[in-house]
């Protein structure tokens, strides 16, 4: 009876970290800078972003790093107008 009442707590004890752990969980995210095109715009003049640019620059968030890392993108994402759009966004620029 003791090995019986054990294993149901311990089923018990895994169903509970699995609910508490699934809203942790991150989307699997896939880098891609096509993906804030909807920001160009934004980027380039003084329009405010899209509510669809700040959707996919939070989506694209742990990408950032990677962007600035790279000589062909570097130059657009590291500009004044694209810090002024994630501050807009509210999406802290990364300190890579």
């Amino acid at each position: 009876m003791k090995k019986a009442s054990y294993v149901v707590l311990c089923a018990v004890a895994v169903v509970a970290m699995l609910l508490f752990e699934a809203p942790l969980m991150a989307k699997a995210v896939t880098c891609s800078p096509l993906q804030l095109s909807s920001c160009i715009a934004a980027i380039t003049s003084s329009a405010p972003p899209s509510s669809t640019c700040c959707t996919k620059l939070r989506e694209q968030r742990p990408c950032l790093c990677g962007y600035l890392k790279d000589p062909n993108l570097r130059q657009y994402v590291n500009s004044p107008g694209a810090r002024k759009v994630a501050s807009t966004c509210g999406v802290p620029f990364p300190s890579c």
